[in-house]
């Protein structure tokens, strides 16, 4: 059952709160131990919870363990430095209110890279989270942890966040539907505005389309005093499900923005796939994409905007916790982005977002003749565990280099701020999921769950499961 369903339980007496909170806990306790998932157990608050009478009332949820944080609860981000000093929130952000006011019952906090840098799910703080589908690759980054916990059914929705790619790489990894919204639809209160100049926005990673839809319509009004606003949408999106997209006109891009690699057949196999589904169902699809995505300033420029949100991290870190942050405090890659970060001038970070709005406005008229873009979510498989690395003295920034094949196709619209969503429409032949990425103007929101609830019932995805779940296998 997704999460829709279960609140359906609940609401008509068919299974109480506290049962399905238990449930949940040993199916944690059964899994966890192999998949790394869940790192800060909340258990004993989780039962002693009376759930709020919203829309998931009853539901078990759990909560990234990085920029959303609970009251009472730890919050560490995947480094060492915190996990040392046993951080703990005094407060809930306004995300966090927000979930507990749906009814959610939060059960615990879920794994992630330090500080949500690298795509792939495996600090040296908290160690590998481990992919259902299979243990030995990673569910991706930085939400990872949350995705295989929803991936193999300890619950059905969790929290995730967005600053490269983290909500739909570990989506695609882990053959899950994540949807990022446009920059401004969901709120960063109270603390940031626009963390990582504007890159960042937050969701869940979820098993059905109907479930993203209903938690982004309980979260989209943010509270007073927001550096973004989001276009507002026209009707309420969980009447976008099943609502007909008409016929759209859809680019398809299989090529790596820049072209510097080549994309994994498996992953090619995927985008194309989904382009005949699209076709079937009456929509125009064509080899096309914005220009802007080729742009020689790309990587870098987003690289600036990057290691500077990676000093501000450390930076705030030590304001909140009153203790400095030295090289041997975090990991090798985490330190060489920090002093980067660093060594940036006002007038180069100024620069680097000149040069995203322009570019994000050239790619915008793409639109006006196009409804979608069609592509691979990663123009790899999931990575093996210990593949992308943590960095080195010699070497500390060679996980950049080994991440960017997994956040190349993702990326570009955190600094444009569209909306994007990765669907589990392919697996390839040793059964790896391959998810395919789906992108919308800005503010279409609406848009993108009309065309993944179709996508849904036509292909179908909740009865595939791993081997490693909670479910029998199917």
């Amino acid at each position: 059952m997704d999460a829709t369903d279960l609140a359906e339980l609940v609401r008509s007496g068919e299974a109480s709160p506290a049962e399905l909170t238990q449930t949940a806990i040993e199916r944690i306790e059964a899994l966890n131990g192999e998949l790394n998932a869940v790192i800060h157990p909340l258990f004993e608050k989780a039962l002693a919870t009376e759930p709020a009478d919203g829309p998931f009332r009853g539901v078990p949820f759990l909560m990234k363990d990085l920029g959303c944080h609970s009251a009472g609860d730890p919050m560490h981000e995947g480094m060492g430095f915190l996990k040392r000093l046993g951080w703990v929130e005094e407060d809930d952000t306004w995300l966090a209110r927000r979930f507990r006011e749906a009814g959610f019952v939060l059960l615990g906090k879920t794994n992630t890279p330090e500080l949500g840098i690298l795509p792939t799910t495996e600090s040296t703080a908290y160690g590998p989270a481990r992919n259902p589908w299979s243990k030995d690759r990673s569910t991706g980054g930085s939400s990872g942890g949350s995705a295989a916990a929803v991936a193999a059914g300890m619950v059905p929705i969790a929290h995730a966040n967005d600053g490269g790619g983290s909500i739909r790489i570990p989506a695609s990894a882990c053959g899950l539907v994540g949807l990022k919204p446009s920059r401004g639809r969901v709120s960063l209160a109270p603390e940031f505005g626009d963390f990582m100049s504007g890159l960042t926005t937050e969701l869940v990673v979820s098993r059905s389309v109907r479930d993203t839809a209903a938690l982004l319509e309980w979260v989209a009004d943010p509270p007073p005093g927001e550096p973004y606003y989001a276009p507002d949408r026209a009707r309420p999106y969980t009447e976008e499900v099943g609502a007909d997209p008409g016929r759209l006109r859809v680019g398809l891009m299989t090529r790596p923005p820049g072209g510097q690699f080549e994309t994994h057949p498996d992953c090619v196999a995927a985008a194309e796939a989904a382009a005949r589904l699209l076709e079937s169902l009456g929509h125009a699809v064509e080899p096309s994409y914005p220009d802007a995505l080729d742009d020689e300033g790309y990587i870098e420029k987003f690289l600036v905007r990057w290691s500077s949100g990676v000093r501000f991290g450390l930076d705030y870190w030590e304001r909140r916790t009153g203790e400095s942050i030295g090289p041997d405090d975090v990991e090798p890659v985490t330190w060489a982005l920090a002093e980067q970060g660093r060594a940036h001038s006002a007038p180069e970070y100024l620069e680097a977002m000149e040069y995203a709005q322009e570019v994000a406005r050239r790619g915008a008229e793409w639109w006006d003749e196009h409804h979608l873009l069609l592509t691979p979510t990663m123009s790899l498989p999931p990575a093996p565990i210990g593949e992308i690395g943590n960095g080195d003295e010699e070497v500390p920034l060679m996980p950049i280099v080994r991440s960017t094949p997994y956040a190349i196709f993702t990326a570009g619209f955190n600094s444009s701020g569209q909306p994007a969503i990765s669907l589990p429409l392919h697996w390839s032949e040793d059964g790896l999921p391959i998810g395919v990425q789906l992108v919308a103007a800005y503010g279409r929101e609406d848009l993108l769950i009309r065309v993944a609830a179709q996508l849904e019932q036509a292909q179908p995805w909740a009865d595939r499961w791993p081997a490693l779940a909670a479910v029998p296998a199917g």
